[in-house]
């Protein structure tokens, strides 16, 4: 049996004669110019929605030299990426100021500097309009090859480099502070804390914060035998609380730098028999709903808005693109969003 011939998709042609204006006004309405009145820009628009007529994007990027897409660039593995609840809310965040935008998200994800080379050739290669960039990591290449596309960027997380701005973060030194010290307040005086991993600046900053008030006296105990590594995820800390249990059986708080660690740290405490928030009081890192609110005690933790920091890092991208001046696009260090300690029954 014959195809049917598919209809023609409608030109711009069809639509400047729909509306009785000529290709190049139309060109400008839908490619969003200026110099159009607002009497023939909307026939213009009633000519569309009647005809159907959709833009060509590939045609439209020749003239305006946009592409509608961002690159969204995670320097971590997909097994990481895919199981940590941290970057699906991340990626909502993003997502939604995108589509509101009417702009693609491409994902790209690297494992190393091979793919940090892959993912450069990419951006350089005019595919996108600028780069969304996160989980950075301080010998990572990544930031110096994406600034040398020339793309605008923005960075999830202070960057190591200092050349790496605008970023979006939030106070992870401050809310590690107000962690350590609800946990003073509950009479702890042996708070360990099991760090991410140091090559990462949020960690970085939270194990200061640590440092901070365990350093500061009011009798509470420093030894660098109550620090512990760990990354970010269930299993590490796990791991960290086992270390942390043979070097100091009588430490009674933890601060773990995720709502991941944490998590993990709860296993082996209740594997030792230790009772929470009895024996040994836990905070975590994130306020991750769907790990704080479901694990054995409830979570207590410090909040970070994720989702929020996604909508601002693409925000700011896209409004540095559109000539908008915006707080992130104009500050040197970026945006730096306040944290919350939320209490439940772990502390």
């Amino acid at each position: 049996m014959p195809v049917p011939p598919s209809t023609p998709r409608p030109t711009l042609e069809a639509v400047a004669a729909r509306a009785g204006v000529s290709r190049a006004t139309v060109s400008r309405v839908v490619n969003g110019g200026a110099g159009v009145t607002e009497q023939l820009a909307t026939r213009v628009r009633r000519a569309v929605d009647e005809l159907g007529y959709v833009p060509n994007r590939a045609a439209r990027a020749l003239v305006t030299r946009r592409h509608d897409a961002v690159a969204v660039v995670i320097a971590e593995p997909e097994t990481r990426v895919f199981t940590d609840p941290f970057f699906a809310l991340q990626l909502r965040g993003i997502s939604e100021e995108l589509t509101a935008r009417d702009a693609q998200l491409v994902l790209m994800l690297t494992r190393g500097d091979e793919d940090s080379e892959r993912v450069g050739r990419y951006l350089a290669g005019g595919h996108v309009d600028g780069a969304l960039v996160f989980s950075v990591h301080l010998d990572d290449p990544l930031p110096g090859l994406v600034r040398r596309t020339g793309l605008p960027a923005v960075f999830g997380g202070r960057p190591g480099d200092p050349a790496a701005t605008p970023y979006v973060d939030c106070d992870n030194r401050g809310g590690a502070r107000a962690a350590v010290r609800h946990l003073a307040s509950l009479g702890r005086r042996r708070i360990a804390h099991i760090s991410g991993p140091l090559d990462q600046t949020s960690a970085v900053d939270r194990l200061d914060g640590w440092r901070d008030i365990t350093g500061a006296g009011a009798g509470l105990d420093n030894a660098p035998d109550l620090l512990a590594s760990g990354d970010f995820t269930p299993e590490g800390g796990a791991r960290a609380m086992s270390t942390l249990l043979e070097r100091r059986p009588d430490l009674d708080a933890v601060f773990a730098a995720s709502d991941l660690t944490a998590s993990g740290a709860l296993w082996t405490l209740r594997g030792a028999g230790l009772r929470v928030p009895e024996d040994v009081a836990v905070v975590g890192f994130d306020d991750l709903r769907t790990v704080a609110q479901h694990t054995d005690p409830p979570l207590t933790t410090v909040r970070q808005d994720i989702e929020e920091m996604g909508r601002l890092m693409a925000r700011s991208l896209l409004d540095a693109g559109e000539g908008v001046d915006r707080p992130v696009s104009a500050a040197p260090d970026g945006i730096v969003l306040p944290t919350t300690l939320v209490r439940r029954a772990s502390a």
